[in-house]
């Protein structure tokens, strides 16, 4: 493809802000747009071609209006959605990258064929290849940074403890569980199928799981796995599981809020009643965001390369291909359809 060519830019339009659960009619693929493969002199942009997209639950605040709490900005309604991906650069205007590298878009790329990354900082360049390219969307991406630095940084865990992670199957918590058990810890993971707790428990070494849609008490449940009380909570889902995590956490526990994807599709977020328990029990509960520990992404790659190389982190993906197919991935983690980590093939190079 030469530079300066016109080519064809199918895009994901957001429709409008939306209210209570997304359809995939709030959004569309428009397929008349396209694009120029050039810049103009004097700009350090970069124009990738987009690979891998991320299909991720925060996406869902940024399609709220701008006035709702959310800690990153909404799309903009009749433009791309964006987010996390894998592309790999046809037109550079910045000298630390050149055509043909491959890359990882710290949030920025557009769910579109090409984009123009304006700000090339949030680039990360893709030296390892000897691993499958959209594993920089999971394992190696966002939620890999959020699984280590959530659970190594903000649980800071110690061998032996007892350690409990909820929507455990997906992107984030498939690796907090694994991790927790190199480090000798008894983990125990819900999700909400059979097939997703026979992964946690036949694929990723969990020693326990269940399927919290078969649980009429939460509260019990948790009893049951966890009779002498849970160390560390790491919580991908907030609501009535977080309730009943509180009336069962040690003293001195520890609890990292990753995510609340039980509320997000709420008009009126349901409230947390058992608060009071961290008092007595002297427990931390921390929010925290994958990007505050960016620092720490190479000492990452470097503990995780290891691990998947010899076998002792697995990695599992629900791909979808074709970036027609974007709008229900991506509307699949609300309903629980995508088993692990949910990326979109918009191209094979």
């Amino acid at each position: 493809m030469e530079m300066g060519s016109e080519v064809r830019n199918k895009q994901v339009i957001l429709k409008n802000y939306v209210t209570g659960m997304p359809k995939e009619s709030d959004m569309a693929v428009t397929t008349h747009n396209t694009i120029t493969l050039k810049l103009p002199e004097s700009s350090n942009s970069v124009i990738v071609k987009n690979l891998y997209l991320s299909c991720d639950p925060y996406m869902r605040g940024r399609m709220r209006k701008p006035d709702s709490p959310s800690f990153v900005g909404s799309f903009v309604p009749g433009s791309p959605l964006s987010g996390y991906g894998v592309g790999k650069v046809v037109v550079s205007g910045h000298p630390n990258f050149k055509e043909g590298d491959l890359v990882l878009a710290w949030g920025t790329t557009g769910w579109e064929e090409y984009s123009v990354i304006a700000a090339p900082e949030t680039l990360l360049k893709i030296q390892s290849t000897d691993v499958p390219l959209s594993y920089y969307t999971g394992i190696l991406g966002m939620p890999g940074m959020t699984a280590y630095a959530g659970f190594y940084e903000v649980c800071t865990p110690q061998k032996g403890e007892r350690v409990f992670v909820s929507a455990a199957s997906g992107a984030v918590g498939q690796l907090v569980g694994q991790f927790a058990k190199l480090l000798g810890c008894y983990v125990v993971g819900s999700a909400g199928s059979k097939e997703k707790v026979d992964l946690l428990k036949n694929k990723f070494g969990f020693d326990e799981g269940f399927n919290y849609k078969e649980e009429p008490n939460f509260e019990a449940a948790l009893k049951r796995y966890f009779p002498e009380g849970i160390d560390i909570y790491f919580d991908n889902v907030g609501g009535k599981m977080l309730d009943a995590v509180l009336l069962n956490m040690r003293i001195h526990g520890r609890i990292a809020v990753c995510g609340m994807i039980s509320q997000y599709n709420l008009d009126q977020p349901e409230g947390v009643h058992n608060l009071v328990n961290i008092v007595g029990r002297r427990v931390r509960m921390q929010g925290f965001l994958a990007g505050d520990y960016l620092h720490l992404y190479p000492k990452y790659l470097q503990m995780v390369f290891p691990y998947i190389k010899e076998g002792k982190v697995v990695y599992v993906e629900d791909v979808s291909e074709g970036i027609e197919s974007a709008p229900a991935a991506l509307l699949g983690l609300f309903t629980g359809r995508n088993v692990g980590k949910k990326v979109v093939l918009v191209a094979r190079e």
